[in-house]
């Protein structure tokens, strides 16, 4: 079988680390040696770490790898296990006293789904690492998508187990652009004709979907969930050769696909933050057909990850309720 997942770029590896008595887990994307990183983040409760370097007139440009992370800004300890492998393997930012590995994160809130307690740590990342290589990235309930859910509305009780998932697209002079993206989102994510693919589902029973707009639409003037208890996290690479200031925008063009697959997206109580890579390999390319893409791999890779998720403590997955409203 073909490799249609973000690994098939020359030169990247993924590996997961996971607990699935959390559930929660961890997301390694390892870069190949030159990769330039941007990021855009537009929810408004996002978890990050080492963000603002990647934006526009900072001084550095290339990252070394990328961490998802589930266990909310606990989890961003994880980087730390990602730092250290990779100052074992003598790859960092040279400080003139030693080198220090440029590693951004994102993490998704997923402590009310099992144990609080157990949360990715140093340990972990450095365990992801480990298992990094360029094989099929493993989709579905793995690594940082381990406890992630869709439809957090009404809490864990009526949502849908969701996951990870990773889209690749070929286009033409050997040029590819692929997401590998975690899906915790508070509302519906929608399969390509629009219906509910996975999302809020109706109580008492839970037999069926609610639909979060019609939900929200009654509820303009109450809560909506906790902030920052749902996000939608990922990475969009290309081995096209792009400058700083061009991979923020396919960062920034990658979220159309976010928002086409995901509804509602981008709210107060979300995370949403996707990070941009471009390792030049294949030679330069017009940055307008790079996002363009992304955004279309954003959009296959939500869908993937809440089609190869697996029930879990207790929570079902989203397919099997399709076309119940």
């Amino acid at each position: 079988m073909p490799n249609t997942t973000l690994t098939a770029l020359e030169g990247f590896r993924v590996g997961h680390a996971h607990n699935l008595d959390g559930p929660t887990g961890c997301t390694v994307i390892l870069c190949p040696p030159g990769t330039v990183g941007g990021v855009d983040q537009r929810g408004g409760a996002p978890g990050t770490r080492e963000t603002d370097l990647l934006h526009p007139m900072h001084a550095v440009e290339h990252v070394n790898a990328i961490l998802l992370a589930g266990g909310s800004a606990y989890g961003l300890d994880a980087a730390g296990g990602v730092m250290r492998y990779l100052e074992e393997q003598g790859i960092g930012f040279p400080v003139g006293v030693g080198l220090v590995p440029i590693v951004p994160a994102a993490i998704i809130f997923d402590l009310d789904f099992g144990n609080p307690g157990l949360r990715p740590d140093a340990a972990m990342g450095y365990a992801a690492c480990q298992a990094a290589s360029a094989d099929p990235v493993v989709e579905g309930c793995a690594g940082a998508g381990a406890g992630a859910r869709v439809g957090g509305m009404f809490g864990p009780a009526f949502a849908c187990k969701s996951g990870i998932g990773s889209a690749l697209i070929e286009l033409d002079g050997g040029i590819k652009v692929a997401a590998l993206i975690v899906v915790n989102a508070l509302g519906d994510v929608l399969d390509e004709q629009g219906g509910i693919l996975a999302g809020v589902r109706q109580p008492p029973e839970g037999d069926r979907f609610v639909g979060a707009l019609t939900l929200l639409r009654g509820m303009v003037q109450m809560p909506t969930g906790r902030p920052g208890s749902n996000t939608v996290i990922g990475v969009v690479a290309t081995n096209a050769r792009l400058t700083k200031e061009e991979t923020n925008k396919v960062a920034a063009m990658a979220h159309d696909g976010l928002a086409r697959a995901v509804r509602p997206a981008h709210t107060l109580m979300d995370g949403d933050t996707l990070f941009a890579l471009a390792s030049g390999s294949a030679g330069p390319a017009n940055v307008s057909v790079i996002g363009a893409f992304a955004a279309e791999a954003t959009e296959a890779a939500i869908r993937r990850a809440v089609r190869a998720a697996t029930p879990l403590g207790g929570m079902p997955t989203g397919p099997a309720f399709a076309g119940r409203t």
